[in-house]
């Protein structure tokens, strides 16, 4: 069923606060943890918690595809490039997450996607 999903936001700034002003429901890494808390305890909330994960960092996609390859199930991830983001505008960015939300299942066929690159 399309629609949008709950998200757990492992980055910070001006997308965070498009976000939320685009009415999605966010909880922000930095307020459920302290800061420099590593990428395994904000991954494992996120699952625990049914939220999909939002990040640029790619440990924490390395991370989803080992939990993918060792046939773990998580509710997906939102993945792009530290590079990607430097060149997307913060309203590109958000589309992509409306387009996203406008498909049915989503992070059904593969739990993790990539905004702004092929996968």
């Amino acid at each position: 069923m399309a629609g949008r999903f709950p998200i757990y936001v492992d980055v910070h700034g001006p997308l965070v606060d498009g976000l939320i002003h685009a009415g999605w429901d966010v909880v922000r890494a930095i307020d459920a943890f302290r800061e420099r808390t590593g990428d395994p305890v904000h991954f494992e909330h996120a699952v625990r918690t049914g939220r999909v994960l939002v990040s640029n960092d790619r440990h924490m996609r390395e991370l989803g595809e080992r939990w993918y390859a060792e046939g773990r199930r998580f509710p997906g991830l939102v993945w792009w490039h530290r590079r990607h983001y430097a060149r997307m505008g913060v309203g590109e960015i958000l589309e992509a997450f409306e387009r996203i939300a406008r498909r049915d299942d989503p992070f059904s066929a593969y739990p993790i996607l990539a905004i702004g690159s092929e996968r």
